[in-house]
Formats: C-alpha cells, structure tokens, sequence
C-alpha cells in the first residue's frame, strides 16, 4: 500500500486552492492558461532545434546541415514510441487528478517514472548500435552518410534524457502546471545555444565530424539539463503529484493502464515516424540540396506545430480531469473553444509562411538551389496547416477521453498507409518533390474527415465511466 504523506485537511486545500485543477473556473481562461506556457515552450524548443541547423549550416557545411537535418525522422522515430506511453501515463494521472483519487495518482507517476527510466537506457543501447544500419536503409546519400552517422550517434547517447524529460512534463501536463516546464525549457535552450555557438562557431568551426558531433552534444547537455530540473521540481513540490525516489518501482495495475492508454498512442507515433522515414528517404532520392532544403523547411514547419501541440496538449489535459470529474457539458465547450483556437492560429500562421517562404528558406541556407527546393516544398503545404491543427487536436481529445485506439487507427491509415502508398505510386508519374510534399495535405485532409465523423457519431465521452463499471463489476 502506497501511503500519502497528506492529511485530509491538506487534500481539500489542494482541491480547491490549486490553480492548475483544468475542473473550475471560466473554461476559456483555464484553456489559455495552460496552453501559452506550452505554446511559448514549443517556441523556444523550435529555436532549440533550428539554431543546430542554423549553426552547422552556417559554420561547417551543406553535408552538414543535410545531417542534422535528415536526423529529424530518425530522431522521431526513436523517441516517439515512448513518447506516446507517456501520453497514455498523461491520460490516467489526469484522470485521477481530476476525480481526486490521488492514491492511484501517485501509484500511476512512480511506474511511469520507473518504465522510463527503463525505457531510456534501452534506447539508449539501440540507438548507438543501430545507427548506421537505420540510415543506409533510409537511402542517405554516401557523402553525407558518414556525418549522419555521427550526429545520430552522439545524439544516441542523450536518449534517456530525452525520454525522461517528456515523462516529466507528461506528468506535470496531467496535473495541470504547465509553466515550470516552460521555464526550464528555457534555461536547455539558452544553454543549448551558447553551447552551439562555443562548440561549433569557435571549437570545431568548419571540421564536419567534430563539429556535428559538437551539435549532438551540446542537445544532449541541454535536453539532461532539463529533464534534471523537471525532477527536481517534482521531488520537492508539497503536493499529492511529489515523486519520492524511494517509491519509483512498477506498480502493475498502473502500469497495465498506461500499457492500455499508452502503447496505441506508441505504436502510432512509430509507425507515423516510420512512414515519415519513408518520406525522407524518397527526399534523399533528390540529393543533398534537397535534402538540406526539405530540411530547413521542417525546421521552419515547427512553428506551425505550436498552435497545434500547446491547443493539443491542453485538450487532452482538459478532457481528462474534466470527464474524470464527469463534467460533461465543460468537457464539450472546453473542445469547442481549443479546436476554434488551434486551427485559426494554424492557417494563419500557413499563411505567412506561403508569403515569406523565400527570405525563411534562407535564414538556414544562402545557396538558390537549397532555398528553390524549400520554398517548392513549403508552398504545397502552408495553407493546408488547418487540417493538421483540426487532426491533432481530436486526436488529443480522444486520447484524454481514453479513446487512444482511435487516433491510432485513423493515422495509421491516412498519414502511414496512404501516404506511403501515394508516394511510392505517384512518384513514378511525377518525380518531382512536389509530389512528395502533397502527401501531407492529401492525408491531413482525409484524417480530418474521419475524425468529424466519428467525433460527432460516437458516444466518446462515456469511455472512463463504460471501463470503471466493467471493473468494478469484474
């Protein structure tokens, strides 16, 4: 038995004191509330990432800026499976949070802290061995094929930081609070950029294997930095979430619950991951300028995803304490507001880029053949930033409805499926980077259609009270 350290008096303090509880107050102020930390967070990490491109891009070479560029897939593909158990731990702590059962809170955020931990270092192992085999499969041109190997590597040795940073903020996302996370978000960005510009333009200026090698590093340093102080946080906080190192083991109940929440929001994120390795390797087929072009522009594209992932983000949270604490009709006002939100700020942002695209393309890269194959690719799918915003944010309500098998099952099939299958089909016709690039609009929009349909038709918003009587009754 797991005992809480709270008197009955604490707890009710608790309930009704704490400010990140998503299950009172003006619905819209909650939402925003929790969203702008995460939104100027997704800011800063997208600095975070472009200056490593923007450094070896500018410092060391093309081959350079082509392999860190080409290890974003890669990178997603190594920690997105983990990611979505953490998103499966996010629903169930959330779920708990929000109907005050803090017992089964706690047994919920010391296994998933556990399975981390265990997680990271296997990843860790994996992906330090399997490197060089993963990037000859995805067809990486032999001249930068050396580089590749190397950034990957060294980022390798950083996995479990990176693994145990998204438990932590999961956790802190599920209980509501997410402003520390923002903040120690941006303590690992400023070092991660002095780091780049010590180890990159002065150390290794010009030299391709020290200097990605430097890159990789200096994200590893930044990424433990902030996994470190996301656990300093909740071991010292005074509130029923607290970690206490003593108490990190598995507890398989909750374990068994994050596995049944989690791992469909796993496996979609790697099989996701795997389709979009698909899709960079058909943009290795275009060679190194397309390679660093395609680059620039995903780094570019993160911006797009900030309206998404914080509006996401929020509405899984939101859904999860508020159907937790069976409140309804706030639920569905609650979706109605972020989806408004989200989606809106997406095209607008699309938008911008469609005009701007050019002068973007040419912060990471001055060479007109990089920057041609860019912008091709940005003005496809800019204006199609609204479907995706529409796609991700009912993805989140379900999954902090506890209907994780349903994203998986939609994105499975529109952004893995049909959009493998377009590419390889219809490259034979048009073997032009733009082809590639519509594959994305293509599969957004079709993802968009079914998650309407099933949105409006299913009776999604009763899942926890169907699971919590058949197990009582079990």
């Amino acid at each position: 038995m797991l005992h809480l350290r709270f008197s009955e008096k604490r707890m009710c303090y608790f309930v009704h004191h704490n400010s990140t509880a998503l299950t009172e107050g003006p619905i819209w102020k909650k939402i925003l509330l929790f969203a702008f930390p995460v939104f100027l967070g997704n800011v800063f990490q997208q600095f975070y990432n472009a200056f490593d491109s923007w450094t070896v891009g500018n410092f060391i070479s093309d081959n350079a800026l082509a392999a860190v560029s080409s290890s974003g897939s890669l990178v997603f593909l190594m920690i997105g499976f983990f990611n979505g158990m953490a998103m499966g731990a996010g629903v169930i702590i959330a779920k708990h949070f929000g109907a005050k059962d803090y017992e089964s809170m706690c047994k919920a955020i010391h296994t998933d802290v556990a399975f981390g931990l265990a997680s990271g270092a296997a990843l860790t192992v994996i992906g330090v061995a399997a490197t060089p085999t993963i990037l000859r499969w995805m067809g990486t041109p032999q001249e930068v094929l050396p580089v590749s190997i190397t950034y990957f590597r060294f980022y390798s040795y950083g996995a479990v930081f990176a693994v145990m940073y998204n438990t932590f903020v999961g956790i802190l996302h599920a209980v509501g609070d997410s402003r520390h996370p923002l903040y120690y978000l941006i303590i690992s960005t400023l070092v991660n950029i002095v780091l780049d510009l010590l180890f990159v333009g002065v150390f290794f200026r010009g030299n391709e294997t020290l200097g990605v090698a430097a890159a990789a590093m200096a994200t590893t340093i930044s990424q433990g930095i902030s996994a470190a102080l996301c656990f300093l946080r909740l071991l010292r906080v005074q509130e029923p979430y607290r970690i206490r190192i003593r108490e990190i083991r598995i507890h398989w109940k909750s374990l068994k619950d994050i596995i049944r929440f989690g791992l469909p929001s796993g496996i979609q994120n790697s099989v996701i991951s795997i389709a979009n390795v698909f899709v960079q390797s058909s943009v290795n087929s275009f060679g190194k300028a397309a390679m660093a072009g395609h680059g620039s522009y995903a780094k570019i594209e993160g911006f797009a995803f900030l309206p998404v992932t914080c509006f996401m983000q929020a509405l899984s949270t939101f859904v999860g304490q508020n159907l937790g604490a069976k409140q309804y009709e706030r639920t569905k006002k609650g979706i109605a507001f972020g989806l408004c939100c989200s989606t809106v700020m997406a095209e607008l942002i699309g938008l911008s880029f469609h005009l701007l695209a050019p002068r973007l393309i040419a912060i990471f890269n001055s060479n007109p053949e990089v920057i041609s194959y860019g912008v091709r690719y940005m003005r496809v799918t800019s204006l199609f930033y609204c479907l995706l915003a529409f796609s991700h944010c009912i993805a989140g309500v379900m999954r902090g409805a506890g209907k994780s098998s349903v994203p998986m099952v939609v994105m499975l099939t529109c952004w893995c499926l049909i959009r493998v299958s377009y590419i390889n089909i219809a490259l034979r016709f048009f073997n032009r980077l733009e082809t590639v690039a519509w594959a994305y609009p293509i599969s957004w929009s079709l993802s968009s259609i079914i998650f309407l349909i099933y949105f409006l038709k299913a009776d999604w918003i009763h899942t926890f009270d169907r699971i919590d009587a058949k197990e009582k009754s079990a």
